[in-house]
């Protein structure tokens, strides 16, 4: 983990991204939304995939710090980290998005003045 920290903003953008842009990491993220969960009710919740390939999208999503994971007893949970996409959020998407508020906004009132 001290790993992700140390990295410059751009690689660690770099990784979210990466780990957000495969629909079954994506999927993940959503059933640890409510609750954590062990690495074995991940797997069982993939009932097409192997547990290993599971395990390697579980890395990719710790890697980009959207995961943590603790070990308990022969259990291994895995916590959403949502910090990291609220950073891409704030970086990327809410700088684009109020502009485009901006703009609908006022081609809204335009238009209702004509």
């Amino acid at each position: 983990m001290l790993y992700f920290y140390n990295m410059s903003r751009a690689k660690k953008d770099e990784l979210v991204f990466k780990a957000l842009a495969d629909g079954r990491r994506r999927e993940i993220l959503d059933i640890l939304k409510d609750e954590p969960r062990t690495t074995g009710d991940i797997c069982a919740h993939f009932k097409k995939l192997d547990r290993c390939t599971v395990m390697q999208h579980l890395r990719v999503l710790e890697r980009a710090g959207l995961v943590i994971t603790q070990k308990k007893g022969r259990f291994r949970w895995n916590y959403l980290n949502a910090v990291p996409i609220r950073d891409i959020y704030d970086r990327w998407i809410n700088k684009y998005a109020n502009h485009s508020v901006e703009v609908l906004t006022r081609m809204k009132h335009e238009i209702e003045r004509k």
